[in-house]
């Protein structure tokens, strides 16, 4: 006693409609609350201004160059 149906999907969730596309999900920053609209910013969970708090950028390593007394070569 086969049915022609096939099975019902494990996770199956309710499918829009042909052409019609689901609004976003409202995504706020995790630090300051404020909307997400970025595809990075919405995947991180921060905005790019609480992400610079939370994550600064290292130096240049052009700008950290100094001088170092070295000795002298023996023989020279």
């Amino acid at each position: 006693m086969e049915s022609s149906e096939p099975p019902p999907a494990l996770f199956s969730a309710p499918q829009p409609e042909a052409g019609r596309r689901e609004p976003r999900r409202p995504v706020r920053c995790a630090l300051c609350g404020r909307p997400l609209t970025g595809a990075r910013s919405r995947r991180t969970g921060l905005g790019p201004a609480c992400d610079a708090k939370l994550h600064p950028a290292g130096p240049d390593i052009r700008t950290r160059r100094h001088e170092v007394d070295q000795d002298t070569l023996p023989g020279t």
